[in-house]
């Protein structure tokens, strides 16, 4: 019997009041310092625009950690949604969140980029704060509600759950990549994870090749039949046999808030002001990443000052912001991919530029929406170049923002979201000189192939939103649990396209994954 086998159930003779039940790491509230009448403040995010309707139409509630370690907090209502703190000690965070989920989970599920950590303590504390999690759901769910698990950090909560509440439809969603079965299966406590999340009724992915990876380790690792999407789990000691459903969920963003934003006049003159103050280049480039070494700030610092020194790009012409938003600094692979980006940054400034003109304007800190929205519409090319990604959501946020349909999107083949954005300049992050050739692609772009490429990708947005996205999920989760033989399987893994191939590639041996 596995750790999580024997975590033993609870009573089913009490039920909570929540008929809406979202979990994830983190509740949707940073503490507000600044403001001594208001301690907490939503955080903008596109998971609570989803969900935060359904919470209010429902007796809903959302738990989470809030962010602070060693101190409990009672629950409290928010804008409309109601929370409910789970406490993490700094041991906790230290080995459950900053050890198990992201220096484990992490690297290994984004294609061992950084070389995963396996450590038993770790896991202990993993097995120990999913537990703290499924019980306070347990404890606050109504009979038969439904809950929605969120994430990495959380994979064992739906088994554990179905042990103790059986009448509970379950949800899970991942919103990182799955890896393939070779890459997962050198976690030693594969198969707990694997049965963690069978507990769920349906189990959502970014990407259908996401979805398939999951199924071949379920089969492989755990022998289960699988039929098209469909996981039939046995029956195992107490509990029951079920159908589960692992399917593609691409997530999205909230489209019509950001079009208002980006209409506003405020927003575009601050947008104008932007530009003035990079000293009005005839182009302005961007990158908006956190500081993380799955996003690929070193690969495209790389290119650019490349095509600088080769003069194919001028420094009076052009210059490149990156936005880096601190992340997880106290992590060892954090503080050398942070080292790594502005020794770059100083090293491009100082050989490529000259007095009166800065090459890279690197921004190590992070922005409201409104001053986001404003750098998307200063911007004439985005550059997400992830060597790994879910969705990146900045893409698509950067394509929303695009009113009058100008602007070029070059986007790693290796993000979701390139799936999706048809009319992106794709490129592979790993290949300096493919990653140079597509920004020189975007760069010189005409205006009528650029609009042409931006409205088709606008259309995407403008139909696939976050809130589109959660309905389609909770409505077949209903379906599922309601009458699992009614759900349409979901389509098969498609073949990724290949990156886009601009004229005049210049032929490089590609780098490695450590490239600077």
């Amino acid at each position: 019997m596995s750790i999580v086998d024997a975590a033993g159930s609870e009573s089913a003779g009490t039920y909570g009041d929540s008929d809406f039940v979202v979990v994830a790491n983190r509740l949707p509230v940073d503490r507000d310092a600044s403001d001594p009448e208001q301690e907490w403040r939503t955080s903008p995010g596109g998971l609570v625009t989803a969900v935060a309707p359904v919470m209010k139409a429902q007796e809903g509630a959302w738990i989470g950690w809030t962010g602070v370690a060693d101190v409990d907090f009672e629950p409290f209502t928010i804008d409309g949604m109601h929370l409910i703190p789970v406490t993490l000690t700094n041991e906790d965070v230290l080995r459950y969140y900053e050890g198990f989920s992201n220096a484990t989970l992490w690297p290994l599920y984004h294609d061992v980029i950084a070389p995963p950590e396996y450590h038993r303590t770790w896991w202990e504390a993993y097995v120990r704060v999913n537990e703290r999690f499924a019980a306070k759901v347990a404890e606050v769910a109504a009979e038969s509600a439904t809950v929605w698990v969120h994430d990495y950090q959380l994979q064992l909560v739906p088994q554990l759950l179905r042990r103790m509440r059986p009448d509970l439809r379950i949800g899970f969603f991942n919103h990182i990549p799955f890896p393939p079965f070779e890459l997962f299966a050198q976690l030693p406590w594969r198969d707990e994870i694997l049965r963690g999340l069978l507990g769920a009724d349906l189990i959502g992915f970014q990407r259908p090749a996401d979805a398939a990876n999951f199924r071949r380790a379920v089969r492989g690792r755990l022998g289960y039949q699988t039929k098209g999407s469909t996981v039939t789990v046995p029956e195992s000691g107490d509990l029951p046999g079920h159908s589960v459903r692992a399917e593609a969920f691409p997530i999205s963003i909230d489209t019509p808030y950001l079009e208002e934003l980006a209409a506003d006049p405020a927003i575009i003159e601050r947008a104008a002001q932007i530009r003035e103050e990079v000293g009005n280049p005839k182009v302005i480039m961007l990158g908006v990443d956190r500081m993380d070494y799955t996003k690929g700030i070193r690969h495209r610092l790389k290119a650019f000052g490349e095509l600088l020194a080769e003069g194919r790009l001028n420094v009076e012409d052009i210059v490149l912001i990156q936005i880096a938003t601190p992340s997880r600094e106290r992590l060892e692979q954090y503080k050398i991919i942070r080292h790594d980006v502005e020794l770059a940054v100083g090293r491009i400034n100082g050989e490529q530029a000259d007095i009166g003109s800065i090459a890279v304007h690197y921004l190590h800190h992070s922005y409201p929406r409104d001053e986001m929205t404003a750098f998307f519409i200063a911007a004439d090319v985005m550059l997400v170049t992830a060597l790994r990604d879910g969705m990146n959501l900045v893409a698509k946020e950067y394509v929303a923002c695009r009113l009058h349909d100008d602007g070029a999107l070059v986007l790693s083949e290796f993000a979701g979201a390139a799936e999706q954005l048809a009319g992106a300049v794709l490129v592979n992050p790993h290949d300096i000189g493919n990653l140079k050739a597509g920004i020189l692609e975007a760069v010189q772009m005409d205006p009528k192939t650029r609009a042409r490429r931006m409205r088709q990708m606008r259309k995407k947005v403008r139909t696939d939103t976050v809130s589109a996205w959660s309905k389609r999920f909770l409505s077949e989760l209903d379906a599922i649990r309601d009458s699992p033989e009614a759900v349409v399987p979901d389509p098969p893994a498609t073949p990724g396209r290949p990156a886009a191939q601009p004229a005049q590639t210049q032929q490089t041996v590609p780098e490695t994954r450590s490239a600077t």
